[in-house]
């Protein structure tokens, strides 16, 4: 059975990544069934610690693994290692003694246990003595309630977690509460207090990032935008003329640093130098989750018979996150980066439910989410196979790790 493993980012108060946790359907029937917890749980086990490897997914960080009550006392959850694993306890498991005393031999282990979606007077009080982190779900409790939980439980040593954070203004207020760790879409949405402008220097990045992504690069146009942005002619030339291609004499010219590297060698390129501009004060993982949703996009490109517009797919990926690394409406962006036609409309959700470059890009939001039963549903109508298509997602998790330490 292939199952489908997604990732979703856990950030520390300064916004940098401290774990992801893992989220897991399986492929053959993507909605919820009694059992399925189970299976999906220990597949995720099997082919991402043992098959896989954790580190093309996790890039070193922890990883929070869900458990069901009957993955709690299975001898093959102890496969996962304890230094590096969180083990999450999921909302519908109940503290009876046996359940109690499997937590108790995982935490004798060494484990890191955190105890999921919690709310206040649910019967799940008995295993606060166990676990080391309380996730607090922002969706399912009042501000007053969030205040309390960590006015009782923080000076008892546990690790208060927010989850289910969606706005910058629920991450502020879980932060001032006292909060440790923060999880949800918060770092993905805009925040967007009044229209700006884009500063010079971006707005150049933009646009040579939308001219490396046409199908046939317009080489003019490309060196004189390099041109017009000193840093990015001076990281050009340091590329060109490093120990990747050795040449017998240094690259001098930008015109001739684009001929020697060829199309494919400048898009990478491109990407690598222009990109973090647009994500200066901005948490790591918006650059990372718009490289892994731009690649993503462009794997799958071909699945979904679009293997002719691959470079367009990629684009549409890459610029998902605009609005947030630039803080303005993207509408404005695109219209400004003369981002029209059908990528526009894509992005912009103006599409149709038809549009088949439309549907890959759900599809790669909602593998992101693990909205499965809404997943299946796009798998079926875009009639993807899925038998690579988690193959497909670990590739883009190394790609984007490689460009990011690039």
């Amino acid at each position: 059975m292939d199952v489908f493993v997604a990732r979703q980012a856990i950030f520390d108060r300064q916004l940098k990544v401290y774990g992801y946790e893992l989220l897991s359907r399986s492929c053959s029937d993507a909605v919820s069934a009694p059992g399925k917890d189970l299976m999906a749980s220990l597949q995720v086990i099997t082919n991402s610690f043992l098959s896989i490897g954790m580190e093309n997914v996790l890039a070193g960080k922890l990883a929070f693994v869900n458990f069901p009550q009957e993955l709690l006392g299975d001898e093959r959850a102890l496969v996962l290692p304890p230094k590096t694993t969180v083990i999450e306890i999921l909302e519908t498991v109940e503290p009876e003694p046996a359940v109690i005393a499997a937590c108790s031999v995982l935490r004798q282990k060494g484990y890191t246990l955190a105890l999921d979606d919690f709310v206040p007077n649910n019967g799940r009080e008995r295993f606060m003595s166990l676990v080391s982190i309380l996730k607090v779900d922002f969706r399912a409790t009042s501000r007053v309630e969030r205040r309390k939980l960590v006015k009782r439980y923080g000076p008892q040593g546990l690790r208060m977690l927010a989850e289910k954070v969606e706005t910058q203004a629920e991450f502020q207020e879980a932060r001032e509460m006292g909060y440790d760790y923060f999880q949800g879409y918060f770092f993905a949405r805009p925040v967007i207090l009044a229209r700006q402008e884009i500063p010079v220097c971006k707005l150049s990045h933009l646009r040579i990032l939308q001219q490396i992504h046409r199908p046939e690069l317009d080489y003019p146009a490309i060196e004189e935008l390099i041109r017009r942005e000193v840093s990015l002619a001076s990281k050009l030339l340091r590329f060109i003329n490093s120990a990747l291609f050795a040449w017998h004499q240094p690259v001098q010219s930008i015109v001739q640093a684009l001929a020697e590297m060829g199309d494919q060698a400048i898009r990478t390129w491109v990407s690598l130098a222009a990109l973090p501009s647009l994500t200066v004060d901005k948490p790591d993982e918006l650059m990372r989750t718009a490289l892994i949703r731009a690649r993503f996009c462009e794997l799958l490109a071909p699945y979904a018979g679009l293997g002719h517009r691959m470079p367009e797919m990629f684009l549409i990926g890459l610029f998902s996150l605009l609005d947030v690394m630039l803080g303005r409406p993207l509408s404005e962006t695109l219209a400004e980066i003369k981002l029209n036609g059908e990528i526009g409309d894509v992005l912009l959700n103006r599409a149709g439910s038809e549009n088949r470059m439309a549907g890959v890009y759900a599809f790669v939001r909602q593998y992101e989410a693990g909205e499965w039963d809404a997943l299946a549903s796009t798998t079926d109508r875009l009639q993807l196979s899925i038998d690579r298509i988690p193959e497909l997602y670990l590739d883009s998790l190394a790609w984007s790790e490689q460009v990011f330490r690039c």
